[in-house]
């Protein structure tokens, strides 16, 4: 027996209301050995204080050593094996910008980006270019035509948008196109697959097109293509865990797949406290809430490890307006889905700091939410992600005992 076949058969209908709240990368590492982590370093009393009274642990969103993009983490924590159930960043793109993703569609997320005269990558992300800006530039590309497919061109936020090719004989097995450094040219997109052949070469054609469009650009003068994928079919939350979940964020993406896993998308939160509002205002709604903080990763991204320290702290600060909304058997889960240190400005493969906090908690020594306290002293041990819902459904009083 798998693991969703073994939750669903031991799913009750009653117990409390599960919050998880998820930081994007909050996991990291200090910039001298034998120093602090960002979330270490950070003025967190309402997260040492869940540490204090909850059990913590060190969760791994795939498997070790293994660094995972944002699509596996997330469907880690959502308890969904990313080995098994695998799901392009393009596709999670789309959706999160409700663009109604058919069968024979192939969906990118593309970044716009900054090259010099010869070519090479200068800025990955076109200097962050805002949203306003860059929706102006997205307009341009709508222009694009190429023979035998449609083209969609569709904004998202900053220098991210979608485009999706529609047509029959398209595979999604395409290389990305950014090669994740400055200094290069991009990549060309290259079929993994015979059936992605055709994919690759339409891909090639409307980066040349692009190319032309935006050579004036002062910032988006060209464009990368990550996640090339079509939509794949997964199991919903109510499915298979017999709950009706809501996620709360404010990034295309983490909406994205959200709904492809269920979950409602409720509210259009445009900072943290607005996403605490709208946790609230839904309460009696719902039995799970995903709820997602970017910040922290963009920073460790942008190698910045005072920003990132920030970003926690600003996490910590709406913590106890959560915890207030906390019934009796009632958990609140603090997550990452991947560590992202300021230090190596990427994700990494380093396990992710987390905490339970629940009526029914086994609780541990940890005093502080960190790394270093979670590793030590943390009651979970080191644990895979996809359990962290079985982890939190048990504690939530809403899984029944296995055998006789």
């Amino acid at each position: 027996m798998e693991l969703h076949e073994l939750i669903q058969s031991l799913k009750t209908d009653e117990g409390g209301k599960i919050v998880m709240v998820v930081s994007d990368g909050i996991g990291g590492l200090p910039l001298q050995p034998g120093g602090l982590t960002e979330l270490e370093a950070a003025s967190t009393p309402n997260l040492d204080a869940l540490a204090a009274r909850g059990v913590c642990g060190m969760s791994l969103p795939i498997l070790p050593g293994i660094t995972p993009g944002s699509g596996p983490g997330h469907l880690g924590l959502f308890g969904y094996d990313p080995l098994v159930f695998q799901i392009g960043r393009g596709v999670l793109e789309a959706a999160g910008i409700a663009f109604p993703v058919g069968p024979n569609d192939v969906c990118m997320r593309c970044n716009f980006c900054t090259i010099d005269a010869d070519g090479n990558i200068t800025d990955r992300r076109a200097g962050r270019i805002p949203t306003e800006e860059s929706v102006e530039v997205v307009k341009t590309l709508k222009a694009i035509e190429i023979s035998g497919v449609e083209v969609f061109v569709e904004p998202v936020k900053e220098h991210r948008f979608v485009v999706v090719f529609r047509g029959e004989g398209l595979g999604g097995s395409v290389a990305d196109t950014d090669p994740q450094k400055c200094g290069v040219k991009p990549l060309d997109p290259i079929a993994t697959d015979p059936d992605s052949e055709k994919t690759a070469r339409i891909a090639k054609e409307f980066f040349e097109k692009a190319l032309v469009i935006l050579k004036n650009q002062p910032k988006a003068n060209c464009l990368t293509m990550r996640g090339f994928a079509k939509k794949p079919s997964l199991p919903s939350y109510k499915e298979l865990y017999g709950l009706n979940a809501a996620a709360i964020a404010v990034y295309p993406m983490y909406k994205g797949l959200a709904s492809l896993v269920g979950m409602d998308l409720v509210g259009q939160p445009a900072n943290l406290q607005e996403e605490v509002e709208v946790l609230k205002n839904n309460w009696d709604k719902y039995d799970f809430f995903f709820l997602h903080w970017k910040y922290t990763d963009s920073r460790g991204e942008d190698g910045d490890f005072e920003a990132k320290k920030a970003m926690v702290e600003e996490l910590d600060k709406v913590m106890p307006d959560i915890e207030a909304l906390l019934g009796k058997d009632d958990v609140l889960v603090v997550t990452g889905d991947h560590s992202t240190p300021a230090k190596m400005a990427s994700h990494s493969f380093h396990p992710v700091p987390t905490v339970i906090v629940a009526e029914n908690a086994r609780i541990d020594s940890c005093q502080k939410f960190g790394e270093t306290e979670a590793n030590n002293f943390g009651g979970l041990g080191h644990f895979q992600a996809q359990h962290l819902m079985s982890l939190a459904m048990a504690h939530a009083n809403r899984l029944g005992k296995y055998g006789a």
